[in-house]
């Protein structure tokens, strides 16, 4: 009777882990906890550990690090993807709007609401060398903001009068539409923006007085509810000399109906 072999045991060595390839169990945990959470969510985070604010027209640029908005954008396109599924919009086979989520979500961030985003403009200051205390008016400077009730354009336009101290900074005539524009670039109401703007502009170049007009179409009038084409918003902030010399206050705005 032949005898029968006996397969030999196959031996299956377990390699051994090398000291430096094993992560600590904390690096590990972290990186478990921070999987799969949304980038909104991150930055969120850290605003609030801070206790401040993030209203539609505050500005967050601190919170937000090198290359996150990149994948800001990412994330809006993915959920703006899930707003026109909602509306019963055929994305897929539909050329006009296939690429649609990604286009409003780049507007989003990085053109119609960066002032949200974007750190404030570099604002260079000269000294009042002359001395010049003789009023001044920069505009109209164009506007182009967005109402944070309806996300509805606000298009318009601003002037601002400045009435300068012999001590006052001066900034060029170009960097107070780049702070106007910095500032516009948010979703939020008229009201709030102008007293912004007056806010910075008094803290920035110390003046005697500010003035600022704003005359804006505002969309969600005209595009959805009354729709009412002609109508429109024209207000005022006045500080320092133009609150309490009528005669300065009305040649600033005697001088605005000539432009």
């Amino acid at each position: 009777m032949p005898t029968k072999k006996i397969p030999a045991k196959t031996v299956v060595k377990t390699p051994v882990k090398k000291a430096s390839s094993v992560k600590p169990a904390n690096k590990v945990a972290a990186k478990k906890s921070d999987a799969g959470t949304p980038l909104s969510v991150v930055i969120r985070r850290r605003i609030e550990a801070q206790k401040a604010r993030f209203h539609a027209n505050d500005n967050i640029s601190k919170f937000i690090q090198p290359g996150e908005l990149e994948g800001l954008v990412d994330e809006v396109a993915e959920k703006m993807q899930a707003v026109l599924e909602s509306l019963v919009i055929d994305t897929e086979s539909d050329h006009n709007t296939k690429n649609t989520s990604q286009r409003v979500a780049k507007m989003f961030v990085k053109e119609v609401f960066n002032g949200r985003y974007i750190e404030q403009p570099t604002l260079t200051k000269f000294p009042n060398v002359s001395r010049l205390n003789e009023l001044m008016i920069i505009g109209p400077i164009t506007v182009r903001s967005a109402c944070s009730h309806h996300l509805c354009p606000i298009m318009g336009r601003i002037w601002i009068g400045v009435l300068p101290s012999k001590e006052s900074a001066l900034i060029g005539l170009s960097k107070y539409s780049r702070l106007t524009e910095w500032v516009m670039c948010r979703p939020q109401i008229q009201e709030e923006a102008v007293v912004e703007l007056a806010d910075m502009l008094e803290k920035k170049i110390k003046p005697i007085g500010v003035a600022i007009v704003m005359d804006a179409d505002h969309f969600c009038m005209q595009w959805r509810g009354v729709k009412d084409r002609d109508s429109k918003m024209v207000n005022s902030v006045m500080r320092g000399a133009f609150l309490k010399d009528s005669n300065l206050r009305r040649e600033f705005l005697s001088l605005l109906e000539k432009r």
